[in-house]
């Protein structure tokens, strides 16, 4: 459930931010980057603090999870979370770029069949070895790899391991093919795209991509910019997921009221529990969530903590509906 708390007192002249609480699913448009369309929800909600969980380049659409007050400092979690995508690649094209944005470098004729297609994607499932792309926003001496790529200028980059968890043909037409893949942080789906055409024989480079998953979280329930622009800040706030959304599908840890406050102190906690790196905390309440800890040799030790003020909000928020 996401959280109102009073307003800030705003500076002469301008309407008052608003601390809210609270994970929105945005179906993110084509065109717009991640910061951008996350400031004008950010303006939308007159919210206080906000950020996102995971960056979309501009020519990517889908799921991009914006993070709202206590939920940022749980943002992290959702940019080494595992990502799921769909990606349509044009076939018998290589670009300077690997998407459709760069110049033609070479182009080959295209004899494939189903069989073919198959075997080459199996090639990468698993742990691969990929070369970040010059035009991503990898940092190189504090500069942008595209920054280097923009003024015609190539760097040695180091090839980076990565998984792929899932990979599969979802269509095929000639020249195009459509792929579903589910793979860890750090994955250029432009890159395996390229890859996947190298090893076709033909080449290959990305004219779409959308993000369906993050973690825990898909696209069901995600809501397109446009709409959020006909709807004003209350009907937004209503579709906000709780804060515990990024953390889902973490095992549960349930303190009681006297070991709660210690929790939130940062103490340690005794408790009979299997080692496990990330859980997340509860108080006595079904909704009082404390936040994220690891579990060592029956130790409860504190990661990312709410604050006591943040956790009441929560808990009166939630009793007042």
């Amino acid at each position: 459930m996401h959280v109102r708390a009073p307003s800030v007192a705003p500076a002469p002249g301008r309407r008052p931010k608003r601390v809210v609480h609270g994970v929105l699913l945005l179906d993110k448009p084509l065109g717009l980057s991640s910061n951008d369309a996350l400031q004008r929800v950010r303006r939308l909600l007159r919210a206080e603090k906000a950020g996102h969980a995971g960056t979309l380049d501009p020519l990517a659409t889908g799921l991009l999870p914006l993070c709202f007050g206590a939920a940022t400092k749980f943002a992290q979690l959702g940019l080494e979370a595992d990502k799921g995508y769909r990606a349509v690649m044009q076939l018998g094209v290589t670009t300077t770029t690997g998407d459709a944005e760069g110049e033609v470098l070479r182009t080959r004729p295209v004899q494939l069949t189903l069989e073919k297609i198959e075997a080459a994607i199996r090639q990468f499932l698993g742990p691969i070895e990929q070369v970040p792309p010059m035009h991503s926003a990898l940092k190189r001496d504090g500069k942008a790899l595209y920054e280097y790529a923009r003024a015609g200028l190539e760097v040695e980059r180091e090839a980076r391991r990565v998984t792929i968890h899932a990979l599969r043909l979802v269509d095929w037409n000639g020249e195009r093919l459509e792929i579903e893949v589910r793979c860890s942080k750090g994955t250029y789906v432009r890159t395996l795209a390229q890859d996947i055409g190298e090893a076709l024989g033909c080449g290959a480079h990305l004219v779409a991509l959308r993000r369906i998953s993050s973690g825990a979280l898909g696209l069901e329930g995600a809501v397109a910019l446009v709409t959020l622009e006909d709807a004003g800040a209350d009907a937004i706030e209503a579709r906000m997921l709780p804060v515990d959304a990024l953390v889902a599908d973490r095992p549960v840890v349930r303190l009681s009221a006297e070991e709660t406050g210690r929790f939130l102190s940062g103490m340690r906690r005794k408790i009979d529990h299997p080692d496990d790196e990330l859980v997340r905390v509860y108080g006595p309440q079904p909704a009082a969530f404390l936040g994220t800890a690891r579990v060592k040799a029956g130790d409860l030790i504190p990661l990312r903590l709410l604050s006591p003020v943040e956790v009441e909000a929560i808990l009166h928020t939630r009793t007042s509906r």
